[in-house]
């Protein structure tokens, strides 16, 4: 029987899961995936450092690639629909389930995951909670609830699922709240609802982009990335991936760097440089370009990055706010740390490790970072600020707060023109800054449109 509900069908997900410890194959996996799915949404732990391939949680690491991609689905798929999940659980329940049962509640949100929105075999996916609440003591007892449940949450998918979907909004109240206050409720709506679409991946091509977009599948933005809806393969497989051909970067990312307008020859300084995809563009652009981050994992993978691309940096591992060169800049670029609100599209768990009192405590920071920033371009040098955030206390109330300071006098705001980057024009503001958001570019299907969300500024250095 069709279903009448979102097909997310994940690559790691068509094929059944190695055999765990105790010889039920994908137990191990599950547990793992509810492990990773109580870290992030109870300890407030980023997915990513949880599935770091060397330093992730050591139930993840333990597992095959296969099943390291099906744990990554799973969680995303449980974080991407958390209140949906939520909601649709609940309404199976004669009861509340007591607040300490924490356990048992990720052990239903990783099962009515599979049911949902992965292409996991329902039958595999109740078995296998069920197993899973019979082997954690803290749940044992409920193993029967697992089941009524779930077995529930199948029959009555096709019917509720959409219902429930059309009536919420995945996204904790307090986001929901400051993305309306900022944006509207119509274009809040519209990034929310981009939210629960997979990402596509962008590129960053060297040269040639219509013919890379052929080659690999894909699309050319208005902005000049290659779009792809879905990967063929480990993006290192990909044409083009060894020759150093391109870069993953969305295409929101590729705007800041842009902002700086011809660089050939120019020493140009990327602050909080890492993952490298501006510092790689600058260099593309004939930039002597400084990468500086505090960082030096990061920092060794962006070499890494710029020896695959047969490009060149100086890479300095130090703190951006007391990083202080020989001699002033002709141009700098900020891309400061942030919430990073922009990406929850492509990292869901963003919206639930994430609380408007590390909205305030980044904007303070990403504020002492300009500020220093400004003091290291020459004279008539410009500093672009960006960052990956929705949120205007981390970039528009920020930059008017920073124009009013001692430090802001020292430059003035250079708007940026509509025309001055092909495909920009839908994202400059009447102040003349750049604000992108996910509902922005829209494409030939939901998969296709989009970009992360971005704040960007342009100031010219007084003489």
């Amino acid at each position: 029987m069709s279903r009448a509900r979102p097909r997310r069908t994940d690559r790691a997900a068509r094929h059944p899961a190695a055999p765990s410890a105790d010889g039920a194959p994908g137990l191990a996996a599950r547990q793992a995936a509810a492990r990773l799915l109580a870290a992030v949404v109870d300890a407030r732990t980023p997915l990513d450092a949880l599935t770091d391939a060397e330093n992730g949680h050591p139930q993840y690491r333990a597992l095959s690639p296969r099943d390291r991609l099906l744990v990554r689905a799973i969680v995303v798929s449980a974080l991407r629909h958390r209140v949906t999940i939520t909601r649709m659980i609940e309404g199976r329940l004669e009861r509340p389930l007591p607040a300490k049962a924490r356990t048992l509640m990720h052990v239903l949100h990783v099962g009515a995951a599979q049911l949902f929105f992965l292409d996991v075999p329902d039958r595999a996916a109740v078995d296998l909670a069920v197993a899973h609440a019979k082997a954690d003591p803290r749940t044992a007892r409920f193993a029967a609830l697992v089941n009524a449940v779930l077995r529930g949450l199948q029959r009555g998918r096709d019917e509720a699922l959409p219902r429930m979907l059309a009536e919420t909004r995945d996204a904790p109240d307090w986001l929901i709240e400051r993305l309306t206050a900022a944006y509207g409720a119509a274009t809040a709506d519209a990034v929310l609802a981009a939210h629960r679409e997979p990402p596509p991946t962008d590129f960053t091509v060297r040269a040639d982009a219509a013919a890379w977009a052929a080659r690999l599948g894909g699309i050319v933005l208005p902005t000049g990335s290659v779009r792809l809806a879905e990967l063929p393969g480990p993006v290192a497989g990909l044409p083009g991936y060894a020759e150093g051909a391109w870069w993953v970067q969305d295409a929101a990312a590729a705007l800041p760097a842009r902002l700086l307008g011809p660089v050939d020859g120019l020493a140009v300084l990327d602050l909080c440089a890492a993952p490298g995809g501006k510092t790689a563009q600058l260099a593309a652009a004939g930039a002597r370009v400084t990468a500086v981050d505090r960082s030096t994992n990061r920092l060794a993978r962006l070499e890494a990055n710029l020896a695959r691309l047969d490009l060149a940096a100086e890479t300095v591992a130090a703190d951006a706010l007391v990083y202080r060169p020989d001699a002033p800049f002709d141009a700098v670029l900020l891309d400061a740390p942030c919430s990073s609100t922009g990406t929850i599209r492509r990292h869901p768990d963003v919206a639930w490790t994430k609380t408007p009192a590390d909205i305030a405590t980044l904007a303070e920071l990403q504020g002492r970072l300009l500020a220093h920033a400004v003091t290291l371009v020459r004279p008539g040098g410009a500093v672009v600020f960006a960052n990956c955030s929705l949120d205007p206390a981390e970039g528009e109330d920020l930059l008017e707060a920073f124009l009013a300071s001692p430090a802001g006098a020292t430059v003035a705001l250079e708007p940026v023109a509509a025309d001055e980057v092909p495909g920009i024009a839908p994202f400059v503001t009447a102040q003349g800054t750049l604000r992108t958001t996910p509902a922005g570019m829209p494409g030939t299907t939901a998969r296709l449109s989009g970009l992360d969300g971005f704040f960007a500024a342009r100031l010219r250095r007084m003489a």
